[in-house]
């Protein structure tokens, strides 16, 4: 969409601040004094924009002066610049792709563009952020509804006390049943199978079945009932056949408030993130079906939010130096010995070598990997592992909490050094530390989060 051509240039301010202006200046005159233009000219150089080049910018904020005038906030080639817009509203929103020309020592607004798919992703995770559930406690809830039952809802005149308990509609046992044979478990990692190719094949189809990819596994198939259930399409079978049983239609799951978790509220978007402890195997009172129904769409979101983080970051890839050109957030869950669910964090980044580094001579250049992993062991407590993966080089960083995993840690080291050396691996680190790391935070518009949460 054009925008009005009536708009003032766009100058850019001092890095200290706005240049002191008088009343009824336009950022077009402000741009004209003899401090301000050395400034932006400067500024322009910097960025390396020829003069009548036009390059694409984003809005991320738009400021209101007290004399009434605007001010913009834009992102251009990984710097950020306070732009001046007039006195007239801009037609403008934060998350706007523009496009701009380089006059002098001016930038002058030339359009709008459609919103692009970042925008439209970030969107979409901002309004599931505050309906979470955590995977893990909703997987225990599941599980002893899968051997104790639910109860309906309550005929009219009959009290919610003597409502019988009814077992799992048979689609939904199957669906949860079926889950439960597939996830990973501690009976099924056996030291030393991690170097073998049945393994590795083992790890791809647990990443597979973490209902992260679910939609792009539908469309490989060629019908619903081909697709292997991963566990988004457990969810929803679960849902639709508890929906069947209570003679319910889509529409009333649609008007279901989903259930949220308190610390997914308070961290929506870093990941790996501390997780809660495990909460014990029910033994109360079997859960309602409505409440199971609300804790399923809590579920669905947070795995939808870890689908539409992964997307936000990736749109973003290249837009600073040193960002990942892939990043891929996964909760996996798995089993322990006494069959009570657990939740892995993995975050995957790809970084691009070829233009951050050159190649060793007579080598070609390679992405080098990153792997954060985050677990809470029962006995061994927290534990962080870091791997950092450019081929032939590998280094390894883990972190425990506790001082008993450290020193258990501490004397595994030598054999996982000579793992990876078996691997034809140049271990270039590999350290155990006491205590977690220093998360990092992922950068979504504070605005839009706040407004559409």
């Amino acid at each position: 969409m054009k925008l009005n051509g009536g708009h003032p240039p766009i100058a850019p301010e001092p890095a200290h601040g706005p240049a002191p202006r008088s009343s009824g200046r336009t950022g077009a005159e402000t741009a004209q004094q003899p401090g301000t233009m050395q400034t932006a000219r400067e500024q322009l150089a910097r960025l390396q924009i020829a003069d009548r080049e036009t390059v694409l910018a984003k809005v991320a904020d738009i400021l209101r002066q007290q004399n009434g005038s605007h001010e913009a906030l834009i992102e251009l080639r990984g710097q950020s610049l306070r732009v001046a817009l007039g006195n007239r509203p801009p037609d403008l929103a934060i998350g706007d792709l523009i496009k701009v020309m380089r006059a002098g020592s001016t930038l002058q607004l030339i359009g709008k563009l459609a919103p692009g798919q970042e925008s439209l992703i970030a969107r979409a995770l901002a309004q599931h952020l505050p309906w979470q559930h955590n995977l893990q406690s909703g997987l225990s809830q599941l599980f002893s509804a899968l051997h104790q039952g639910l109860k309906p809802a309550p005929l009219p005149g009959q009290l919610p006390s003597t409502t019988p308990v009814q077992p799992l509609p048979p689609e939904a046992q199957n669906a949860i049943q079926n889950l439960a044979n597939r996830l990973a478990s501690t009976e099924k990692l056996v030291p030393g199978d991690g170097k073998t190719a049945t393994m590795a094949h083992q790890v791809r189809q647990w990443l597979s079945d973490s209902g992260l990819f679910s939609e792009a596994r539908l469309l490989q198939s060629n019908s619903l009932a081909e697709a292997q259930p991963d566990l988004k399409q457990v969810l929803a079978r679960t849902i639709s056949a508890l929906l069947t049983s209570q003679n319910q239609g889509p529409e009333h799951f649609n008007r279901l408030t989903p259930l949220s978790s308190p610390e997914l509220l308070q961290s929506p978007l870093q990941f790996p993130a501390p997780q809660a402890p495990a909460a014990p195997q029910s033994t109360g009172e079997p859960s309602t079906v409505g409440h199971t129904l609300r804790l399923l769409a809590g579920m669905l979101n947070r795995i939808t939010v870890n689908q539409l983080h992964s997307q936000t970051l990736n749109a973003r890839a290249g837009a600073e130096p040193g960002m990942p050109v892939n990043t891929l957030l996964v909760e996996l869950p798995w089993l322990t010995h006494q069959q009570e669910p657990r939740l892995a964090q993995i975050r995957l980044e790809q970084y691009d070598q070829h233009k951050e580094s050159a190649p060793e001579p007579g080598r070609a250049s390679a992405s080098e990997w990153r792997l954060s992993l985050s677990m809470d062991l029962d006995d061994a407590g927290p534990l962080h592992f870091d791997v950092s993966f450019r081929p032939p080089s590998v280094s390894a960083l883990i972190w425990a909490e506790k001082q008993s995993t450290l020193r258990a840690v501490h004397q595994e080291l030598p054999l996982l050094r000579q793992s990876f050396s078996d691997l034809g691996l140049d271990v270039a680190e590999l350290d155990c530390r006491k205590g977690s790391p220093q998360q990092s935070q992922t950068r979504l518009e504070h605005r839009l989060v706040d407004t559409k949460a």
